[in-house]
């Protein structure tokens, strides 16, 4: 019997999920969680074979989680809307089994889980082309020089911060709305987060 927990912050979806799987001979839900520390609090508890996950849920991410998970037994199925880049690459590295979307028809899950469970990995394949179109094109200095731009700081802060010169910092910022294609910090800092480029 292969062993689930599902963490879905929408009530609604969780109960259609639990109760879909429960249909199949050789699955059991023995976990339901509305959010990340939920989730994690199920699977030390029930030690499930498998956790499906949303990304997007209070408290922690579902791609939080996968990170915490990285090391132990359960295998980390990513369940989302979102298809982005930054997400599936960030969901790769932390070594989850399975990425697909909420559109997807409901046996393709079922399927997918069996899959998983002989040791493959399923990734949807919208999400593989999305991977080779749009890598992340900012440098490490340049996303952090980003997420302090994000953090509502200014150039002369976050220069006191990276120990460089305000010069230095408006040259990596023209540098950023260069590389995203965007003409302001207020859109650089959407498009990433569109992308799912922010760790």
């Amino acid at each position: 019997m292969i062993r689930i927990v599902i963490a879905e912050d929408q009530r609604m979806l969780l109960g259609a999920l639990g109760s879909l799987l429960d249909l199949e001979e050789d699955m059991e839900v023995v976990g339901k969680a509305r959010n990340g520390e939920e989730a994690l609090t199920l699977v030390r508890q029930h030690q499930p074979d498998i956790c499906i996950m949303d990304i997007e849920m209070p408290l922690k991410s579902g791609l939080d989680v996968a990170e915490e998970l990285e090391d132990d037994q359960c295998k980390v199925i990513v369940l989302t809307t979102f298809a982005r880049a930054g997400y599936f690459e960030r969901a790769r590295k932390s070594k989850v089994s399975g990425y697909l979307l909420k559109d997807s028809p409901s046996e393709d899950l079922a399927n997918s889980i069996r899959t998983i469970m002989n040791g493959r990995k399923v990734y949807a394949p919208e999400l593989v082309d999305l991977a080779f179109e749009n890598e992340n094109p900012l440098t490490e200095r340049e996303e952090q020089v980003l997420q302090l731009i994000a953090e509502g700081k200014t150039t002369k802060q976050i220069a006191n911060e990276l120990y460089i010169t305000n010069g230095t910092v408006r040259n990596y910022v023209s540098v950023i709305l260069d590389k995203l294609d965007v003409s302001n910090r207020i859109e650089a800092i959407s498009r990433f987060k569109e992308q799912g480029w922010f760790k």
